[in-house]
């Protein structure tokens, strides 16, 4: 399974190469988006895309990426519990 990130494109870092600056959850990382870009990627900045190992795979809007965002901070927080259940398990064996 592929996981996307919501990411705000923030600035066009290299215009030949197809690279932009995205904001994921307050992590500034350098990301390809040659799968979003249109004949203007000054376009780009401000929006939100799906981010997937360093690259932008699809444009999203504001509202689907805070929901996208709550969803895995709510697996997070699913996952940390049952992390928490297995490691009782293991101490109680």
């Amino acid at each position: 399974m592929c996981l996307g990130i919501p990411g705000k494109i923030i600035a066009i870092t290299d215009a030949a190469r197809l690279m932009a600056m995205a904001d994921v959850s307050g992590v500034r990382r350098e990301v390809n988006v040659a799968c979003v870009a249109g004949n203007d990627l000054e376009a780009l900045v401000g929006t939100w895309a799906l981010i997937h190992v360093g690259f932008a795979m699809s444009l999203i809007d504001e509202d689907e990426a805070a929901r996208t965002l709550e969803a895995l901070r709510d697996l997070g927080e699913a996952q940390e519990a049952l992390d928490q259940m297995a490691a009782a398990d293991e101490a109680l064996a």
